[in-house]
């Protein structure tokens, strides 16, 4: 993949690191944002999908291994793409997974509820940029 999400700081909790399940023949890339698929099974995210964490290591699609680690809290770099109400948001809004490695506004209360929020852009942000977001994932 591409535009892997940066790590900032993990933060007092070291990212607070959750283990998933994955399926075996895929390869992930560290830092690769990744969508919860079903129960406590994650996969790279490909659209607006429920977020799990980011990948904390590197994850072969040849070494048989079904689990893989993910930060959950901490501030990382991540790429904006297009989408939201407006074309700029502002420090403080929530952000939601887009897309493959990308985030963007978040625009609706199901969004939140729903279990779609990666975090808290911690710097405003427009589309093709990267920003600082706080991640307010699923601790």
């Amino acid at each position: 993949m591409a535009n892997e999400a940066v790590i900032i700081e993990l933060g007092p909790l070291q990212g607070a690191s959750r283990s998933y399940t994955c399926a075996s023949g895929t390869a992930i890339t560290k830092g690769a944002l990744l969508a919860l698929t079903s129960p406590n099974t994650a996969a790279a995210n490909t659209a607006t999908e429920r977020f799990a964490g980011i990948a904390s290591a590197d994850k072969s699609g040849t070494d048989y291994s079904t689990k893989i680690g993910a930060w959950t809290s901490g501030d990382f770099d991540i790429l904006v793409t297009a989408g939201g109400p407006t074309a700029t948001f502002l420090c403080g809004e929530l952000v939601v997974l887009s897309g493959a490695n990308t985030i963007k506004q978040c625009t609706s209360a199901a969004e939140i509820s729903g279990g779609f929020v990666v975090g808290r852009a911690m710097e405003a942000g427009v589309a093709g940029t990267v920003i600082r977001v706080r991640l307010m994932g699923p601790n």
